[in-house]
């Protein structure tokens, strides 16, 4: 048996831009992605705070230091600028795994250029540097 659990998590990340145009996914800033180890193209849970519509999609890294996270295709109907989001991936992990499990979070804040706090022990400290205090 596997159980699935958390395995990252960005908290309050700000929507930036929608794009029903486009095919779909959710662009996130590659280095919010680093910060947690989120995957390109790896599958996503998102909560939208704000109007609690949640959904699942892809991630797509967006241009690293342009803290843009964008609502692309049918996933633009679900959210505007200025909503707060959850995103969340998950991991199937075994019974002794499970034991030790401590999933890697972020919470943003000031239009995703603040780092909250960090569940993270493995990320670069410059990578940290690079958000406000």
């Amino acid at each position: 048996m596997l159980y699935h659990l958390l395995r990252t998590k960005i908290l309050r990340a700000e929507v930036t831009g929608a794009r029903i145009d486009y095919e779909g996914s959710l662009a996130i800033d590659s280095e919010l992605m680093a910060l947690v180890g989120m995957l390109p193209y790896e599958k996503i849970l998102v909560g939208n705070i704000g109007n609690g519509e949640r959904f699942e999609t892809y991630a797509i890294p967006a241009p690293a230091g342009s803290r843009q996270i964008c609502l692309n295709g049918a996933t633009a109907h679900l959210g505007k600028v200025g909503d707060l989001l959850v995103v969340m991936t998950f991991a199937e992990v075994t019974p002794e795994e499970a034991k030790s499990w401590h999933p890697k979070t972020v919470t943003l804040s000031h239009q995703n250029k603040k780092v909250v706090r960090i569940e993270n022990p493995d990320v670069s400290k410059d990578l940290l540097n690079t958000f406000q205090k």
